[in-house]
């Protein structure tokens, strides 16, 4: 992975990628340990933890603690989080690390609920954690917010979205926002001419569903486009989506726009495909993951399109992903990106800061808040990606569609 920072971490990475539960151990998910890595991912893992050992042994070390889903309907976004970074500390760490400090992480399952996630943050405090990656999940993160802006802990979400994830100056994030989200969507669907008369599926339950439909009915205004049909459900009704679907095609919707997790998605799907309504269907971020759902026809997400800063398939993606699947048995989705390119983010700020291991977690923050803003990296998820001040990242967005069962980036 090429990121442009400066010379002594880009040297770093130029010995990584030329691409871009629950336990407070060192950060390996049941399952990936259950597969077997590649000779050469082998031995950089085992040079990567010889050198966080070593640095732990000199003093010289800076834990990141990480926060997720490992159980659970959300586990998928979780394991991806999990492995994401712990690829990128090994590779770092493999590399000599950051200005001669090692990182060491531990990863904490919040089953995708606020309160277990301020338990997790709890539990990695008191291993001594000087930054977070996380959490994963809107809701959690917001919860956690409030705890590492009082605590004085610099925070970087991957993939946490809500708006409300970055109420406090020391929270950041790598994924893009809710509204951020709902406002490209329907930008994108208007410039590229994919339809005009539009339904929306939604889950009024959640913060990130909600945000994402809100700002998209906005800008769907600008673009031309006409909500024929609105249509939302929750948690508790989310198993059968005939009235949804009935006024979306009864409505003649060309296109319906689901901002919503791929769970709920891939019922939609089924159930469409047996009142035979075919609409492109268009999503975010959420709906990765779409294709490992367990017991579902893949054939059914043929065209499914939708807002993803990363696809394993993309050229500038392939060293990644083949790493990545060597470790851990599986491909990677984005969320595995947004938090790998967190880790690499955190390293480039603690290099432009000059933050050595010796600080409190309170004064390295208080430079990070300050270098996240300084630096610019080349990730997976963005090239020339920076930071604003109130933590949203600055990045172009892009869409990848479902073609023979794979993601093609449009």
């Amino acid at each position: 992975m090429k990121k442009a920072i400066s010379l002594g971490l880009a040297a770093m990475m130029a010995l990584s990628l030329t691409a871009c539960g629950g336990s407070a151990e060192q950060t390996t998910s049941a399952a990936a340990g259950e597969n077997t890595q590649t000779e050469a991912a082998g031995e950089s893992a085992a040079a990567g933890e010889e050198a966080a050992s070593e640095g732990a042994a000199s003093g010289e070390t800076i834990k990141i603690g990480v926060i997720g889903p490992l159980t659970g309907p959300a586990a998928t976004y979780g394991i991806a989080v999990q492995n994401g970074a712990d690829l990128a500390v090994k590779e770092i760490n493999a590399a000599g690390g950051v200005n001669g400090i090692m990182f060491e992480n531990s990863t904490e399952d919040d089953e995708n609920d606020p309160e277990k996630a301020i338990n997790a943050y709890n539990t990695l405090k008191d291993w001594g954690m000087d930054m977070l990656v996380g959490t994963t999940t809107s809701k959690p993160c917001i919860a956690v917010a409030a705890e590492s802006a009082n605590d004085g802990i610099f925070q970087l979400t991957p993939s946490g979205s809500a708006v409300e994830c970055l109420v406090n100056d020391n929270v950041f994030r790598v994924c893009f926002s809710d509204p951020n989200q709902g406002s490209a969507s329907a930008q994108y669907i208007g410039e590229h001419s994919l339809a005009t008369k539009i339904a929306i599926i939604y889950d009024s339950s959640t913060e990130y569903s909600s945000g994402i439909r809100e700002s998209f009915v906005k800008e769907a205004a600008n673009q031309g486009l006409e909500i024929v049909a609105d249509e939302a459900f929750t948690a508790d009704s989310n198993t059968d989506f005939s009235v949804q679907l009935d006024k979306a095609k009864e409505a003649g919707a060309e296109l319906v726009f689901m901002p919503i997790y791929y769970q709920e998605a891939s019922v939609i799907l089924k159930q469409a495909s047996d009142k035979d309504f075919a609409p492109i269907f268009f999503g975010c971020d959420g709906m990765d993951g779409i294709l490992s759902v367990e017991n579902f026809d893949a054939s059914l997400a043929e065209g499914l399109m939708f807002l993803t800063p990363f696809s394993p398939t993309e050229e500038a993606s392939k060293q990644f992903t083949e790493d990545y699947t060597a470790a851990y048995g599986i491909e990677p989705i984005q969320f595995a990106a947004d938090s790998y390119d967190a880790v690499y983010a955190i390293a480039a700020a603690i290099e432009h800061a000059g933050i050595t291991a010796d600080m409190e977690p309170s004064e390295m923050c208080e430079l990070m808040k300050t270098a996240m803003t300084e630096i610019s990296i080349d990730g997976l998820t963005g090239a020339g990606m920076t930071w604003t001040a109130d933590g949203e990242p600055n990045k172009a967005p892009k869409a990848a569609k479902i073609v023979n069962g794979v993601y093609e980036m449009q």
